[in-house]
């Protein structure tokens, strides 16, 4: 069996993930954005990171803002606060992702992030000619019902490639579980920010680095 694509989730794979200060910092900007001036520490935590919708809806009902606005305004802080701190030398790209120039496969992306932050990536790390497709969220309450572990955006992302079978390449236990829905193999690779982890699920394969992808078999390289 060879693959038709090989999927990465982006920050903790491709660069090196936002820390969480930033992105709080963030929220309590968007809550400013809003006209909300003392949000409670928990507030601002719940709407950084992992944000639900319930608990979206529940925040923006104790402020009394409307929730799609309110979201609109969180992701564009994020999206500018990331995007900001990587033109400060912020979220490096990890040097193994040179191996990627070695393989023949179609590469995309699948991230969780904003699609704002995902170009800005790209074209920050010249990386856009190696991806036919790269998928991140819009800045839409949607979105958040579609994230990982919801197979939404491979689904979306094999479509673009015409790819029934893929290989996906993340970094924590929801990628995992959202290549498993999707019904394609998936790696965890162990960054430093993961390399204890025990996971509750079982990848297809553990990785220490992406060079390790020379190794996996369905995975075609490029003819020297």
């Amino acid at each position: 069996m060879t693959y038709d694509a090989v999927l990465f989730d982006n920050d903790g794979v491709l660069v090196e993930p936002p820390p969480l200060e930033l992105l709080t910092e963030a929220a309590a900007d968007a809550f400013a954005a809003v006209g909300v001036e003392d949000p409670s520490e928990a507030d601002v935590d719940a709407i950084s990171y992992g944000v639900t919708p319930d608990r979206l809806r529940d925040v923006c009902s104790t402020y009394d803002v409307e929730v799609q606005d309110f979201w609109q305004t969180r992701d564009r802080t994020a999206s500018d606060a990331q995007v900001a701190s990587m033109r400060r030398g912020g979220k490096p790209r990890y040097d193994d992702v040179a191996t990627l120039d070695s393989l023949a496969d179609p590469l995309g992306i699948v991230s969780t992030n904003q699609q704002a932050t995902i170009d800005a990536i790209l074209s920050h790390h010249d990386l856009d000619s190696l991806f036919e497709t790269a998928h991140g969220r819009p800045p839409t309450v949607a979105s958040l019902r579609r994230k990982k572990p919801e197979p939404y955006y491979l689904d979306r992302a094999l479509a673009d490639l015409d790819a029934e079978s893929a290989l996906f390449i993340g970094d924590s236990e929801t990628d995992v579980l959202a290549a498993s829905r999707a019904g394609i193999d998936s790696a965890f690779i162990r960054r430093s920010h993961v390399a204890a982890v025990e996971l509750d699920v079982t990848p297809t394969y553990d990785l220490d680095s992406l060079w390790d992808l020379h190794e996996l078999p369905g995975v075609t390289l490029a003819e020297n």
